[in-house]
């Protein structure tokens, strides 16, 4: 018997690796019914958990419930809080200064097309900007749109003046070429600042403002007849490297085949799922009878010119850091443009 127990040892002990079961814990600051959970980060759960037979399960964490507050999400995933994160570099001002081309003013449009070029910008410029953490995705919101509660903006002049919540560095410093005073925020605290006359409007892609019901609390949207938006923010899916690593090794490929390392189709996903649910949003803005007033096109230039100095201060800062900032800037025009003519064909 002592000799038959021996020799099942190693066949028992296979099995029980084999076997092994890992959680891995997913922490964002959305609303467990926001379009960023419901429509990309639980599809992604849930191919993960496919591709490793069931042996890795992702739990799902929103609204800030494992602690801290939203711009400190980064810190978590790299110091090993919870093993992946779901946030904005931008909410960390300066942390992420390559990473801000996306974020330009009128650089990106659609979100699919935005998103995988931003997984190529990734490759040629990101890898030591993210070198503290395992990324899994990097990818674009859609056209960043104004959402006003009092006037309505149809002009740059109704802008002047106007506090507008502003999502990440560089579009402060637009809003404030353009007249307005930024005042920045996470996405939590802005139904609040709206409702007690903190901020008179927002700037948010029409998929975030369904779960925060933005459009119950503002009277009227501007957009831009232009296929790029007047800004966008970055949204990154990160993992612990350490969590990464622990992994047993024939369950690593689940992960990888889900994120960047398997090439830029994760970021398309993404892209697509943000794309889908901006339209989502602007349907029900109208339903609810809001104005939705856009800039034409003839007009729009005016905005450009306006926004103009802070994207030559980007490429400026690009150039003190030891970098060529138009080339880097070009880089991200090209692949944008890339990707929106590979879809035009």
């Amino acid at each position: 018997m002592t000799k038959l127990f021996l020799a099942l040892i190693p066949v028992l002990l296979a099995a029980s690796a084999f076997s092994q079961e890992v959680t891995l814990r997913l922490h964002h600051f959305l609303a467990p019914n926001s379009p960023t959970q419901q429509g990309y980060l639980e599809p992604w759960a849930e191919r993960v958990e496919q591709a490793s037979d069931g042996r890795i399960e992702v739990e799902i964490y929103p609204s800030m419930q494992l602690g801290g507050a939203a711009p400190s999400l980064i810190d978590q995933v790299e110091d090993g809080v919870v093993d992946l994160v779901w946030t904005l570099p931008g909410y960390t001002a300066g942390r992420f200064p390559i990473s801000e081309a996306f974020e330009l003013p009128f650089m990106s449009g659609l979100a699919v097309h935005s998103s995988q070029a931003l997984c190529e910008f990734f490759e040629m410029h990101l890898q030591d900007e993210y070198e503290s953490v395992r990324v899994i995705t990097l990818h674009t919101a859609g056209h960043g749109i104004l959402h006003v509660k009092g006037r309505a903006v149809t002009s740059l002049e109704d802008l002047r003046g106007l506090q507008i919540r502003a999502p990440n560095r560089i579009t402060a410093e637009a809003l404030a070429a353009l007249g307005a005073q930024p005042i920045g925020m996470p996405v939590p605290q802005v139904p609040e600042s709206l409702v007690h006359g903190v901020i008179d409007g927002t700037l948010l892609p029409w998929e975030v403002t369904v779960p925060l019901r933005i459009a119950e609390l503002v009277d009227s949207h501007t957009t831009f007849d232009s296929p790029h938006g007047f800004y966008s923010s970055i949204f990154l899916l990160a993992m612990n490297r350490q969590s990464y690593e622990r992994l047993p090794d024939d369950l690593k490929p689940a992960i990888d085949a889900n994120s960047m390392a398997a090439g830029c189709d994760e970021a398309r996903i993404a892209g697509a799922s943000v794309d889908a649910a901006d339209l989502v949003g602007e349907a029900l803005a109208r339903e609810q009878g809001n104005a939705v007033h856009v800039i034409p096109r003839d007009r729009v230039k005016e905005w450009q010119d306006g926004v103009r100095p802070v994207i030559d201060s980007w490429v400026e800062m690009m150039d003190r850091a030891g970098l060529d900032g138009e080339v880097i800037l070009q880089d991200a025009r090209d692949l944008v443009a890339k990707y929106e003519g590979a879809a035009a064909n």
